[in-house]
């Protein structure tokens, strides 16, 4: 699918209340903290399954019901949905060149397979639409099953399973906003974008990140597993956002680094009393 250069997005006359955002978890609070009463012809969707490993069709179901309902608002009141897909191992598999938003697709499992299916109820319902595929998120407001609070948890208790050969992509929270601000800036129409870090890293480099700042040697349990390293291609976005990655060195080799420096204190489950 052809992209439009950036652009001066319209406004329209008479909305003053906020964006809209449905969801109250990590995604919804990032989103409120970002833009405020900005972009007020946008509702976010940030009440999707949020978590790669879900199987339970009854969570697949609210999801989608979410989605027909955010529709049904979006069409009646001409306003433009934001909706949060994956750019994960379960979207792509495992990509030999970094995966495009526009190529096939054969997702290996039932997330995977839910995200697409949602995508495309999206794209046929006539509403003005802007996909998201993302990658791991990391930042202020994460849940204890999200990645790096998991991997903090796990390393802290002494003992961490390691997938072999698991990469994962990991995306600050504030390199999402700064790549929404400029996706809604730039009126970008009807299209699907994955927004990544473009640097998959392996999950034992994640782990050694955080056991040093820690200061633990943890026990790993390694288990067998198929490689899994996805790569999505970001051609897309920096042509609709050319400065992303410019405020932040998203995907550069201190990358990981600056995302455990920043948000590492947050992943620390509180202690118990």
């Amino acid at each position: 699918m052809a992209v439009a250069a950036p652009a001066t997005r319209r406004r329209r006359p008479g909305r003053e209340d906020d964006m809209q955002i449905i969801g109250n978890g990590f995604l919804a609070k990032n989103l409120a903290t970002a833009f405020g009463d900005r972009f007020p012809e946008v509702t976010a969707l940030a009440a999707g399954v949020s978590s790669t490993s879900v199987t339970d069709p009854a969570e697949f179901d609210r999801e989608a019901e979410s989605l027909y309902a955010a529709l049904h608002k979006c069409a009646a009141q001409d306003l433009t949905l934001l909706y949060f897909s994956t750019a994960s191992f379960a979207m792509y598999g495992h990509t030999d060149v970094p995966a495009r938003e526009d190529g096939p697709l054969f997702p290996p499992s039932a997330y995977g397979r839910h995200k697409l299916a949602l995508e495309a109820c999206v794209r046929a319902s006539g509403v003005r639409h802007v996909v998201l595929r993302l990658s791991h998120v990391v930042g202020p407001h994460q849940r204890p099953h999200q990645l790096l609070p998991a991997i903090v948890r796990q390393v802290g208790s002494g003992t961490v399973t390691v997938y072999r050969g698991a990469h994962r992509d990991l995306l600050d929270a504030r390199d999402l906003m700064h790549a929404i601000d400029g996706l809604l800036l730039s009126d970008a129409g009807d299209v699907v974008v994955n927004v990544a870090s473009g640097r998959p890293l392996p999950v034992e480099e994640i782990v050694d990140g955080v056991a040093a700042r820690l200061g633990v040697a943890p026990d790993r349990v390694y288990l067998s597993g198929p490689f899994s390293r996805t790569e999505v291609s970001l051609e897309r976005l920096r042509t609709l956002v050319p400065d992303f990655g410019t405020v932040t060195p998203v995907g550069d080799a201190g990358y990981l680094d600056l995302l455990l420096d920043r948000y590492l204190d947050r992943a620390v489950p509180a202690p118990t009393r």
